[in-house]
Protein backbone atom coordinates (compact mmCIF):
# COMPACT_ATOMS: atom_id res chain seq x y z
CA UNK A 1 0.00 0.00 0.00
CA UNK A 2 1.37 3.22 -1.12
CA UNK A 3 2.52 5.92 1.94
CA UNK A 4 0.34 8.74 1.58
CA UNK A 5 -3.35 9.97 1.79
CA UNK A 6 -6.40 10.59 -0.60
CA UNK A 7 -8.50 13.74 0.15
CA UNK A 8 -11.36 15.96 -1.25
CA UNK A 9 -11.71 19.40 -2.39
CA UNK A 10 -12.99 21.97 -4.74
CA UNK A 11 -12.50 25.34 -6.35
CA UNK A 12 -15.31 27.46 -4.51
CA UNK A 13 -13.81 30.81 -3.54
CA UNK A 14 -14.89 33.54 -0.35
CA UNK A 15 -13.39 36.74 0.38
CA UNK A 16 -10.07 36.91 2.06
CA UNK A 17 -10.09 38.70 5.49
CA UNK A 18 -7.96 41.26 7.40
CA UNK A 19 -7.43 40.68 11.37
CA UNK A 20 -10.48 43.06 12.01
CA UNK A 21 -12.38 40.36 9.91
CA UNK A 22 -12.97 43.40 6.75
CA UNK A 23 -12.93 42.06 3.06
CA UNK A 24 -9.21 43.10 1.64
CA UNK A 25 -9.19 45.20 -2.16
CA UNK A 26 -6.54 44.26 -4.45
CA UNK A 27 -5.53 46.76 -6.85
CA UNK A 28 -7.96 46.60 -9.38
CA UNK A 29 -10.81 47.88 -6.22
CA UNK A 30 -12.04 44.21 -5.99
CA UNK A 31 -12.11 42.01 -2.90
CA UNK A 32 -9.56 39.84 -2.82
CA UNK A 33 -10.49 35.69 -3.20
CA UNK A 34 -9.72 32.59 -1.62
CA UNK A 35 -10.24 29.09 -2.66
CA UNK A 36 -11.72 26.91 0.18
CA UNK A 37 -10.00 23.79 -1.05
CA UNK A 38 -10.82 21.08 1.23
CA UNK A 39 -12.37 23.16 3.50
CA UNK A 40 -15.43 23.74 2.01
CA UNK A 41 -18.98 22.37 3.89
CA UNK A 42 -20.57 21.90 0.19
CA UNK A 43 -17.88 18.94 -0.32
CA UNK A 44 -20.31 16.81 1.74
CA UNK A 45 -22.11 16.48 -1.35
CA UNK A 46 -21.22 12.94 -3.57
CA UNK A 47 -21.06 15.89 -6.84
CA UNK A 48 -18.70 18.68 -5.74
CA UNK A 49 -14.98 19.23 -5.96
CA UNK A 50 -12.83 15.97 -6.99
CA UNK A 51 -10.42 13.43 -5.41
CA UNK A 52 -6.49 14.00 -4.82
CA UNK A 53 -3.74 12.33 -3.89
CA UNK A 54 -0.10 12.72 -2.63
CA UNK A 55 2.18 10.23 -1.80
CA UNK A 56 4.99 10.19 0.86
CA UNK A 57 8.62 9.73 -1.41
CA UNK A 58 12.10 9.66 0.33
CA UNK A 59 13.61 12.54 1.13
CA UNK A 60 15.93 14.16 -2.16
CA UNK A 61 19.08 15.42 -2.25
CA UNK A 62 19.85 18.03 0.44
CA UNK A 63 16.84 16.68 2.95
CA UNK A 64 14.45 18.06 0.09
CA UNK A 65 10.94 16.83 1.05
CA UNK A 66 9.22 15.11 -2.13
CA UNK A 67 5.92 14.52 -2.21
CA UNK A 68 3.90 14.53 -5.38
CA UNK A 69 0.04 15.06 -6.29
CA UNK A 70 -2.35 14.48 -8.02
CA UNK A 71 -5.75 15.95 -8.64
CA UNK A 72 -9.01 15.87 -10.41
CA UNK A 73 -10.13 12.44 -9.95
CA UNK A 74 -14.06 12.25 -9.68
CA UNK A 75 -14.13 9.40 -6.74
CA UNK A 76 -11.27 7.95 -3.73
CA UNK A 77 -10.98 4.90 -5.47
CA UNK A 78 -9.68 6.36 -8.73
CA UNK A 79 -7.63 8.75 -6.79
CA UNK A 80 -6.43 5.49 -4.53
CA UNK A 81 -5.72 3.34 -7.76
CA UNK A 82 -3.47 6.00 -9.43
CA UNK A 83 -1.68 6.95 -5.97
CA UNK A 84 -0.63 3.10 -5.55
CA UNK A 85 0.73 3.10 -9.47
CA UNK A 86 3.08 5.81 -8.55
CA UNK A 87 3.92 4.45 -5.86
CA UNK A 88 4.72 1.23 -7.54
CA UNK A 89 6.76 3.11 -10.29
CA UNK A 90 8.59 4.78 -7.56
CA UNK A 91 9.89 1.56 -5.93
CA UNK A 92 10.55 0.14 -9.27
CA UNK A 93 13.27 3.22 -9.62
CA UNK A 94 11.19 5.34 -12.03
CA UNK A 95 11.92 8.85 -11.10
CA UNK A 96 8.39 10.46 -10.48
CA UNK A 97 8.88 13.37 -8.95
CA UNK A 98 10.76 14.50 -11.92
CA UNK A 99 9.57 18.22 -13.44
CA UNK A 100 12.01 17.64 -16.86
CA UNK A 101 9.74 18.44 -19.79
CA UNK A 102 10.29 16.56 -23.37
CA UNK A 103 11.63 19.54 -24.53
CA UNK A 104 14.29 19.19 -21.76
CA UNK A 105 14.65 16.00 -21.94
CA UNK A 106 15.32 15.96 -25.66
CA UNK A 107 17.75 18.59 -25.67
CA UNK A 108 19.58 16.99 -23.21
CA UNK A 109 19.86 13.75 -24.80
CA UNK A 110 20.90 15.13 -28.06
CA UNK A 111 23.58 16.84 -26.12
CA UNK A 112 25.31 13.77 -25.09
CA UNK A 113 24.85 11.77 -28.40
CA UNK A 114 28.09 12.09 -29.37
CA UNK A 115 28.37 9.11 -30.70
CA UNK A 116 26.12 9.62 -33.88
CA UNK A 117 27.49 10.46 -36.92
CA UNK A 118 27.56 14.36 -37.94
CA UNK A 119 24.94 13.71 -40.80
CA UNK A 120 22.88 11.86 -38.20
CA UNK A 121 23.46 14.05 -35.33
CA UNK A 122 21.97 17.25 -37.66
CA UNK A 123 19.25 15.64 -38.48
CA UNK A 124 17.83 14.45 -35.32
CA UNK A 125 19.15 18.24 -34.09
CA UNK A 126 16.45 19.23 -36.65
CA UNK A 127 14.01 16.71 -36.38
CA UNK A 128 13.73 17.95 -32.71
CA UNK A 129 13.96 21.75 -33.21
CA UNK A 130 11.04 21.70 -36.04
CA UNK A 131 8.88 18.86 -35.32
CA UNK A 132 8.97 17.23 -31.68
CA UNK A 133 9.55 20.04 -29.80
CA UNK A 134 6.60 22.51 -31.09
CA UNK A 135 4.30 19.32 -30.75
CA UNK A 136 5.06 17.60 -27.71
CA UNK A 137 7.67 20.13 -25.91
CA UNK A 138 5.68 21.71 -23.70
CA UNK A 139 4.46 18.03 -21.51
CA UNK A 140 6.39 16.84 -18.62
CA UNK A 141 8.47 14.15 -19.94
CA UNK A 142 6.63 11.41 -17.36
CA UNK A 143 3.11 12.74 -18.63
CA UNK A 144 3.62 11.75 -22.26
CA UNK A 145 1.66 8.78 -23.59
CA UNK A 146 1.71 7.61 -27.18
CA UNK A 147 -1.60 9.56 -28.00
CA UNK A 148 0.09 12.84 -28.05
CA UNK A 149 2.91 11.40 -30.28
CA UNK A 150 -0.56 10.12 -32.58
CA UNK A 151 -2.17 13.34 -32.49
CA UNK A 152 0.99 15.01 -33.58
CA UNK A 153 1.37 12.54 -36.65
CA UNK A 154 -2.22 13.50 -37.41
CA UNK A 155 -1.67 17.20 -37.61
CA UNK A 156 1.82 16.48 -39.83
CA UNK A 157 -1.58 14.00 -42.08
CA UNK A 158 -3.78 17.11 -42.09
CA UNK A 159 -0.67 19.78 -43.29
CA UNK A 160 -0.31 17.07 -46.06
CA UNK A 161 -3.91 17.50 -47.24
CA UNK A 162 -3.07 21.45 -47.12
CA UNK A 163 0.22 20.83 -48.93
CA UNK A 164 -1.86 18.92 -51.61
CA UNK A 165 -4.48 21.77 -52.02
CA UNK A 166 -1.26 24.25 -52.73
CA UNK A 167 0.01 22.17 -55.30
CA UNK A 168 -2.76 21.94 -57.05
CA UNK A 169 -3.42 25.85 -56.76
CA UNK A 170 0.37 26.31 -57.89
CA UNK A 171 -0.25 23.99 -60.91
CA UNK A 172 -3.42 25.58 -62.19
CA UNK A 173 -1.38 29.19 -61.62
CA UNK A 174 1.43 27.92 -63.76
CA UNK A 175 -1.53 27.16 -66.55
CA UNK A 176 -2.52 30.63 -66.06
CA UNK A 177 0.35 32.39 -66.25
CA UNK A 178 1.26 30.11 -69.50
CA UNK A 179 -1.85 31.24 -70.93
CA UNK A 180 -1.28 34.88 -70.14
CA UNK A 181 2.21 34.81 -71.55
CA UNK A 182 1.08 32.81 -74.69
CA UNK A 183 -1.36 35.48 -75.59
CA UNK A 184 0.91 37.98 -75.29
CA UNK A 185 3.50 36.64 -77.84
CA UNK A 186 1.15 36.02 -80.02
CA UNK A 187 -0.82 39.54 -80.06
CA UNK A 188 0.33 41.68 -83.15
CA UNK A 189 2.23 44.90 -82.59
CA UNK A 190 1.75 47.23 -80.94
CA UNK A 191 0.52 44.71 -78.46
CA UNK A 192 -2.46 45.55 -75.81
CA UNK A 193 -1.46 47.20 -72.65
CA UNK A 194 -3.93 44.95 -70.90
CA UNK A 195 -1.93 41.58 -72.11
CA UNK A 196 1.07 42.57 -70.48
CA UNK A 197 -0.86 43.45 -67.02
CA UNK A 198 -2.96 40.14 -67.27
CA UNK A 199 0.44 38.61 -67.43
CA UNK A 200 1.96 40.46 -64.83
CA UNK A 201 -1.12 39.48 -62.60
CA UNK A 202 -0.26 36.04 -63.24
CA UNK A 203 3.31 35.98 -62.83
CA UNK A 204 2.44 37.24 -58.96
CA UNK A 205 -0.18 34.94 -58.80
CA UNK A 206 2.24 32.28 -59.98
CA UNK A 207 4.88 33.41 -57.23
CA UNK A 208 2.65 33.11 -54.89
CA UNK A 209 1.59 29.90 -55.04
CA UNK A 210 4.75 28.69 -54.89
CA UNK A 211 5.85 30.38 -51.66
CA UNK A 212 3.02 28.47 -49.96
CA UNK A 213 4.58 24.85 -48.34
CA UNK A 214 3.55 22.12 -51.22
CA UNK A 215 6.29 19.35 -50.69
CA UNK A 216 4.71 16.09 -48.42
CA UNK A 217 5.94 15.21 -45.25
CA UNK A 218 5.77 11.47 -46.88
CA UNK A 219 6.30 7.93 -44.79
CA UNK A 220 10.10 7.67 -44.98
CA UNK A 221 10.23 11.53 -43.32
CA UNK A 222 8.18 10.41 -40.78
CA UNK A 223 9.77 7.30 -39.79
CA UNK A 224 12.61 9.08 -39.17
CA UNK A 225 11.14 11.53 -36.72
CA UNK A 226 9.62 8.38 -35.10
CA UNK A 227 12.36 7.17 -35.15
CA UNK A 228 14.26 9.90 -33.80
CA UNK A 229 11.64 9.88 -30.46
CA UNK A 230 11.77 5.67 -30.08
CA UNK A 231 15.84 6.22 -29.80
CA UNK A 232 15.35 9.21 -27.60
CA UNK A 233 12.57 7.55 -25.28
CA UNK A 234 14.82 4.25 -24.91
CA UNK A 235 17.29 6.20 -23.12
CA UNK A 236 14.67 7.66 -20.76
CA UNK A 237 13.46 4.09 -19.87
CA UNK A 238 16.73 3.45 -19.36
CA UNK A 239 17.40 6.22 -16.68
CA UNK A 240 14.39 5.01 -15.18
CA UNK A 241 12.36 8.58 -16.22
CA UNK A 242 9.30 6.37 -17.96
CA UNK A 243 7.83 3.48 -17.73
CA UNK A 244 7.40 2.26 -21.42
CA UNK A 245 8.83 3.79 -24.85
CA UNK A 246 5.58 5.04 -26.26
CA UNK A 247 6.58 5.69 -29.51
CA UNK A 248 6.91 2.11 -30.55
CA UNK A 249 2.73 2.07 -29.82
CA UNK A 250 2.38 4.57 -32.73
CA UNK A 251 0.81 4.15 -36.25
CA UNK A 252 1.77 5.52 -39.24
CA UNK A 253 2.19 4.93 -42.67
CA UNK A 254 4.06 1.93 -43.62
CA UNK A 255 7.34 2.82 -45.35
CA UNK A 256 8.28 0.50 -48.11
CA UNK A 257 11.99 1.15 -49.74
CA UNK A 258 11.39 1.69 -53.39
CA UNK A 259 12.79 -1.12 -55.73
CA UNK A 260 14.42 -0.09 -59.11
CA UNK A 261 12.32 -0.25 -62.14
CA UNK A 262 14.33 -0.97 -65.69
CA UNK A 263 13.46 1.58 -68.36
CA UNK A 264 12.12 -0.39 -70.80
CA UNK A 265 10.88 0.67 -74.13
CA UNK A 266 7.07 0.79 -73.08
CA UNK A 267 7.86 3.13 -70.34
CA UNK A 268 10.14 5.50 -71.87
CA UNK A 269 7.77 6.41 -74.57
CA UNK A 270 5.01 6.16 -71.71
CA UNK A 271 7.48 9.17 -70.14
CA UNK A 272 8.09 10.72 -73.37
CA UNK A 273 4.95 11.64 -73.60
CA UNK A 274 3.74 12.76 -70.47
CA UNK A 275 6.94 13.34 -68.62
CA UNK A 276 6.06 10.88 -65.59
CA UNK A 277 8.47 8.67 -64.23
CA UNK A 278 7.03 4.57 -63.36
CA UNK A 279 9.05 4.97 -59.83
CA UNK A 280 11.13 7.00 -57.80
CA UNK A 281 14.04 4.83 -58.78
CA UNK A 282 14.96 3.99 -62.18
CA UNK A 283 17.84 1.75 -63.29
CA UNK A 284 18.77 2.05 -67.47
CA UNK A 285 19.47 -1.06 -69.23
CA UNK A 286 22.81 -1.95 -70.39
CA UNK A 287 22.55 -0.40 -73.89
CA UNK A 288 20.75 2.88 -72.46
CA UNK A 289 23.81 3.00 -69.93
CA UNK A 290 26.48 2.49 -73.00
CA UNK A 291 24.77 5.34 -74.79
CA UNK A 292 25.32 7.55 -71.63
CA UNK A 293 28.71 6.58 -71.45
CA UNK A 294 29.44 7.65 -75.20
CA UNK A 295 27.78 10.94 -75.10
CA UNK A 296 29.56 11.72 -71.57
CA UNK A 297 32.97 10.50 -73.06
CA UNK A 298 34.09 14.64 -72.71
CA UNK A 299 32.07 15.80 -69.28
CA UNK A 300 34.96 16.65 -67.13
CA UNK A 301 33.17 14.15 -64.95
CA UNK A 302 32.96 11.37 -67.40
CA UNK A 303 35.51 9.40 -65.32
CA UNK A 304 34.02 9.41 -61.93
CA UNK A 305 30.51 8.53 -63.69
CA UNK A 306 32.23 5.80 -65.23
CA UNK A 307 33.73 4.20 -61.86
CA UNK A 308 30.03 5.07 -60.60
CA UNK A 309 28.70 2.62 -63.53
CA UNK A 310 30.80 0.26 -63.50
CA UNK A 311 32.13 -0.62 -59.52
CA UNK A 312 29.22 1.35 -57.90
CA UNK A 313 30.91 3.85 -54.94
CA UNK A 314 28.14 6.27 -53.18
CA UNK A 315 28.59 9.89 -54.32
CA UNK A 316 30.15 10.85 -51.48
CA UNK A 317 32.40 7.98 -51.58
CA UNK A 318 33.22 8.68 -55.07
CA UNK A 319 34.28 12.18 -54.57
CA UNK A 320 36.18 11.78 -51.51
CA UNK A 321 38.54 9.17 -52.95
CA UNK A 322 42.15 10.04 -52.39
CA UNK A 323 44.93 9.04 -54.17
CA UNK A 324 46.27 7.16 -51.50
CA UNK A 325 43.55 4.58 -51.01
CA UNK A 326 43.61 3.75 -55.05
CA UNK A 327 46.41 1.27 -55.84
CA UNK A 328 46.55 1.51 -59.67
CA UNK A 329 49.25 -1.12 -59.53
CA UNK A 330 46.95 -3.89 -58.51
CA UNK A 331 43.85 -2.10 -59.66
CA UNK A 332 41.64 -1.92 -56.43
CA UNK A 333 40.37 1.40 -54.57
CA UNK A 334 40.05 0.83 -50.81
CA UNK A 335 36.97 2.87 -49.72
CA UNK A 336 37.77 4.14 -46.18
CA UNK A 337 35.98 7.51 -46.02
CA UNK A 338 33.55 9.62 -47.69
CA UNK A 339 32.90 13.59 -48.57
CA UNK A 340 29.54 14.04 -46.74
CA UNK A 341 26.89 17.28 -47.20
CA UNK A 342 24.01 18.89 -45.47
CA UNK A 343 20.77 21.11 -46.18
CA UNK A 344 23.16 24.23 -45.87
CA UNK A 345 25.54 23.07 -48.88
CA UNK A 346 28.44 22.10 -45.53
CA UNK A 347 30.15 19.82 -46.65
CA UNK A 348 32.66 17.19 -44.66
CA UNK A 349 34.73 13.98 -44.35
CA UNK A 350 34.01 11.48 -42.68
CA UNK A 351 33.91 7.36 -42.59
CA UNK A 352 31.67 5.48 -44.99
CA UNK A 353 28.34 4.90 -44.43
CA UNK A 354 28.53 1.60 -42.29
CA UNK A 355 31.43 -1.04 -41.11
CA UNK A 356 30.60 -2.73 -44.56
CA UNK A 357 31.05 0.11 -46.50
CA UNK A 358 34.91 0.07 -45.61
CA UNK A 359 35.60 -2.30 -48.84
CA UNK A 360 38.11 -3.19 -51.62
CA UNK A 361 36.87 -2.58 -55.47
CA UNK A 362 38.54 -4.22 -57.52
CA UNK A 363 38.59 -2.04 -60.72
CA UNK A 364 37.61 -3.32 -64.02
CA UNK A 365 40.24 -2.90 -66.79
CA UNK A 366 38.73 0.18 -68.66
CA UNK A 367 38.18 1.99 -65.51
CA UNK A 368 41.78 1.55 -64.28
CA UNK A 369 43.02 2.65 -68.07
CA UNK A 370 41.06 5.68 -67.52
CA UNK A 371 42.22 6.63 -64.34
CA UNK A 372 45.38 6.08 -64.88
CA UNK A 373 45.55 8.41 -67.84
CA UNK A 374 43.78 10.41 -65.68
CA UNK A 375 46.26 11.24 -62.89
CA UNK A 376 48.44 12.12 -65.90
CA UNK A 377 45.81 14.72 -66.76
CA UNK A 378 45.37 16.23 -63.82
CA UNK A 379 49.34 16.73 -63.45
CA UNK A 380 48.64 18.47 -66.52
CA UNK A 381 46.02 20.63 -65.11
CA UNK A 382 48.11 21.46 -61.86
CA UNK A 383 50.67 22.83 -64.31
CA UNK A 384 48.45 25.10 -66.41
CA UNK A 385 46.62 26.42 -63.57
CA UNK A 386 49.62 27.32 -61.16
CA UNK A 387 50.66 29.04 -64.72
CA UNK A 388 47.89 30.93 -64.82
CA UNK A 389 48.34 31.78 -60.95
CA UNK A 390 51.35 32.73 -61.78
CA UNK A 391 50.59 35.15 -64.23
CA UNK A 392 47.60 36.40 -62.74
CA UNK A 393 47.24 35.92 -58.57
CA UNK A 394 44.23 38.28 -58.30
CA UNK A 395 42.32 36.28 -60.93
CA UNK A 396 43.35 33.09 -59.99
CA UNK A 397 43.87 31.34 -56.72
CA UNK A 398 47.10 29.29 -55.41
CA UNK A 399 46.39 25.54 -56.58
CA UNK A 400 45.01 23.33 -54.23
CA UNK A 401 46.95 20.09 -53.43
CA UNK A 402 43.86 18.29 -52.22
CA UNK A 403 44.99 14.80 -52.82
CA UNK A 404 41.96 13.73 -54.11
CA UNK A 405 41.18 11.96 -57.50
CA UNK A 406 38.45 13.49 -59.12
CA UNK A 407 39.04 17.71 -58.59
CA UNK A 408 38.47 20.77 -59.81
CA UNK A 409 40.94 22.76 -62.51
CA UNK A 410 42.57 24.57 -59.20
CA UNK A 411 42.79 21.15 -57.30
CA UNK A 412 39.46 21.22 -54.67
CA UNK A 413 37.63 18.33 -54.84
CA UNK A 414 34.15 18.48 -56.20
CA UNK A 415 31.57 18.90 -54.13
CA UNK A 416 28.85 16.02 -53.89
CA UNK A 417 25.69 18.32 -54.89
CA UNK A 418 27.40 19.86 -57.51
CA UNK A 419 28.51 16.16 -58.96
CA UNK A 420 24.23 15.48 -58.85
CA UNK A 421 23.18 18.31 -60.60
CA UNK A 422 25.68 18.16 -62.78
CA UNK A 423 24.38 15.12 -63.61
CA UNK A 424 20.61 15.93 -64.18
CA UNK A 425 21.71 19.07 -66.38
CA UNK A 426 23.35 16.25 -68.50
CA UNK A 427 20.99 13.73 -68.64
CA UNK A 428 18.21 16.18 -69.56
CA UNK A 429 20.11 17.61 -72.25
CA UNK A 430 20.99 15.17 -74.14
CA UNK A 431 17.37 13.39 -73.57
CA UNK A 432 17.82 10.72 -71.43
CA UNK A 433 15.18 8.96 -69.58
CA UNK A 434 15.77 10.08 -65.93
CA UNK A 435 17.67 8.68 -63.36
CA UNK A 436 19.14 10.00 -60.31
CA UNK A 437 23.00 10.17 -59.61
CA UNK A 438 23.03 7.70 -57.07
CA UNK A 439 20.77 5.57 -59.40
CA UNK A 440 23.87 4.62 -61.23
CA UNK A 441 24.56 2.22 -57.99
CA UNK A 442 21.38 -0.05 -59.22
CA UNK A 443 22.59 0.23 -62.61
CA UNK A 444 25.73 -1.34 -61.67
CA UNK A 445 24.07 -4.29 -59.85
CA UNK A 446 21.82 -4.76 -62.95
CA UNK A 447 24.84 -4.72 -65.08
CA UNK A 448 26.42 -7.53 -62.64
CA UNK A 449 23.19 -8.92 -62.50
CA UNK A 450 23.29 -9.38 -66.00
CA UNK A 451 26.82 -10.78 -66.21
CA UNK A 452 25.81 -13.39 -63.74
CA UNK A 453 27.27 -12.01 -60.37
CA UNK A 454 25.11 -13.66 -57.22
CA UNK A 455 23.82 -11.41 -54.71
CA UNK A 456 26.24 -11.98 -52.01
CA UNK A 457 28.73 -11.01 -54.52
CA UNK A 458 26.97 -7.74 -55.40
CA UNK A 459 26.36 -6.94 -51.50
CA UNK A 460 29.62 -7.08 -51.39
CA UNK A 461 30.55 -4.74 -54.19
CA UNK A 462 28.10 -2.03 -53.10
CA UNK A 463 28.72 -2.14 -49.07
CA UNK A 464 25.71 -3.60 -47.71
CA UNK A 465 25.07 -3.92 -44.24
CA UNK A 466 22.96 -7.19 -44.88
CA UNK A 467 22.01 -9.35 -47.81
CA UNK A 468 18.68 -9.56 -46.87
CA UNK A 469 18.59 -5.40 -48.27
CA UNK A 470 20.50 -6.32 -51.05
CA UNK A 471 18.02 -8.88 -51.88
CA UNK A 472 15.04 -7.08 -51.03
CA UNK A 473 16.50 -3.96 -53.47
CA UNK A 474 16.78 -5.72 -56.11
CA UNK A 475 14.79 -9.07 -56.78
CA UNK A 476 12.63 -6.48 -59.06
CA UNK A 477 15.48 -6.45 -61.56
CA UNK A 478 15.54 -10.30 -61.82
CA UNK A 479 13.51 -10.92 -64.08
CA UNK A 480 14.96 -9.28 -66.81
CA UNK A 481 17.69 -11.36 -67.07
CA UNK A 482 15.96 -15.03 -66.79
CA UNK A 483 14.35 -15.19 -69.98
CA UNK A 484 16.13 -19.06 -70.31
CA UNK A 485 15.02 -19.83 -67.17
CA UNK A 486 11.48 -18.59 -68.04
CA UNK A 487 11.51 -20.37 -71.56
CA UNK A 488 12.68 -23.97 -69.69
CA UNK A 489 9.21 -24.76 -68.44
CA UNK A 490 7.30 -24.16 -71.84
CA UNK A 491 10.22 -26.39 -73.58
CA UNK A 492 9.44 -29.28 -71.48
CA UNK A 493 5.83 -29.74 -72.11
CA UNK A 494 5.24 -31.12 -75.74
CA UNK A 495 2.46 -29.22 -77.31
CA UNK A 496 0.86 -30.14 -80.39
CA UNK A 497 -0.61 -26.81 -81.37
CA UNK A 498 1.55 -24.88 -79.10
CA UNK A 499 3.72 -21.94 -79.82
CA UNK A 500 6.74 -22.45 -81.83
CA UNK A 501 10.19 -22.21 -80.32
CA UNK A 502 11.86 -19.44 -82.74
CA UNK A 503 14.45 -20.08 -84.97
CA UNK A 504 17.91 -17.99 -85.42
CA UNK A 505 17.03 -15.69 -87.45
CA UNK A 506 13.64 -14.93 -85.67
CA UNK A 507 15.83 -14.78 -82.35
CA UNK A 508 18.75 -12.47 -83.98
CA UNK A 509 15.66 -10.33 -84.98
CA UNK A 510 14.30 -10.09 -82.00
CA UNK A 511 17.18 -9.39 -80.32
CA UNK A 512 18.19 -6.68 -82.27
CA UNK A 513 14.57 -4.67 -82.04
CA UNK A 514 15.46 -5.15 -78.48
CA UNK A 515 18.63 -3.57 -78.36
CA UNK A 516 17.62 -0.85 -80.36
CA UNK A 517 18.21 2.91 -78.59
CA UNK A 518 14.51 3.95 -77.27
CA UNK A 519 16.62 7.59 -76.67
CA UNK A 520 18.77 8.93 -79.43
CA UNK A 521 21.30 10.72 -78.67
CA UNK A 522 21.82 14.26 -80.22
CA UNK A 523 24.13 14.73 -82.97
CA UNK A 524 26.31 16.83 -80.97
CA UNK A 525 26.89 14.36 -78.34
CA UNK A 526 27.36 11.50 -80.59
CA UNK A 527 30.21 9.44 -80.29
CA UNK A 528 32.00 8.32 -83.53
CA UNK A 529 34.00 4.95 -83.78
CA UNK A 530 35.17 3.49 -86.88
CA UNK A 531 34.49 0.14 -88.23
CA UNK A 532 37.86 -1.16 -87.44
CA UNK A 533 40.28 0.00 -84.84
CA UNK A 534 43.34 1.59 -86.72
CA UNK A 535 45.30 -0.11 -83.53
CA UNK A 536 45.14 -2.56 -80.83
CA UNK A 537 43.59 0.22 -78.69
CA UNK A 538 39.95 1.20 -78.23
CA UNK A 539 39.64 4.65 -78.34
CA UNK A 540 36.88 6.07 -76.34
CA UNK A 541 36.48 9.46 -78.17
CA UNK A 542 37.92 11.63 -74.91
CA UNK A 543 40.59 13.23 -76.45
CA UNK A 544 43.03 12.57 -73.86
CA UNK A 545 42.27 9.31 -72.77
CA UNK A 546 42.69 5.76 -74.69
CA UNK A 547 41.43 2.26 -73.10
CA UNK A 548 43.65 -0.75 -73.82
CA UNK A 549 41.82 -4.30 -74.51
CA UNK A 550 44.28 -6.41 -72.61
CA UNK A 551 45.18 -9.73 -75.14
CA UNK A 552 43.81 -13.04 -74.78
CA UNK A 553 45.75 -15.12 -72.86
CA UNK A 554 46.66 -17.58 -75.29
CA UNK A 555 48.35 -14.58 -77.67
CA UNK A 556 49.78 -13.23 -74.55
CA UNK A 557 51.55 -16.34 -73.09
CA UNK A 558 53.00 -16.76 -77.13
CA UNK A 559 54.44 -13.36 -77.29
CA UNK A 560 56.12 -13.82 -73.49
Amino acid sequence: MFDGSTYKRCKCTEPKLDEDGQPIIDANGKPALRELGSACPLLKKRDHGSWYYYVKLPDGPGGKRRRPRKGGFLTQTKAKEEAQKLWDQAQGGIDVDSKETVAAYLDRWHAKRVDLKRKTRGDYHDFINRILKPALGHLPLRDLRDRHIQEMFQQIWAYNDIKKTNREAAELAKLEYEAAHHAWRQAPTPRPPELRQTWDQAREALKAARAKPRQDTGPASQKKYLDCLAAALSDAVNEKLITQNWAKLVVIPKYERPQPLVWTDERVARWRETGEKPGPVMVWTPEQTGQFLDAAVNHPMYIMWHLMVYRAPRRGEATGLPWTELDLTKGVAYVSGQLVTDSHYNVWKDTPKSRSGRRAIALDYATLALLTAWRDVQKAQRAEWEDKHHQDPTKYSPYVDSGYVFTRPDGRPHHPTNVSQAFARFIQRIGFPPIRLHDLRHCAASLSLAAGLSMKAIQALLGHSSYQLTADTYTSLLPQFEQAAANAPVDLVPRRNGVGKPNDQQATAAEAHCTQSPTPVPEGDQVQQDATPASDAEVTGDRHLRVVQPAPRDEAQNAA
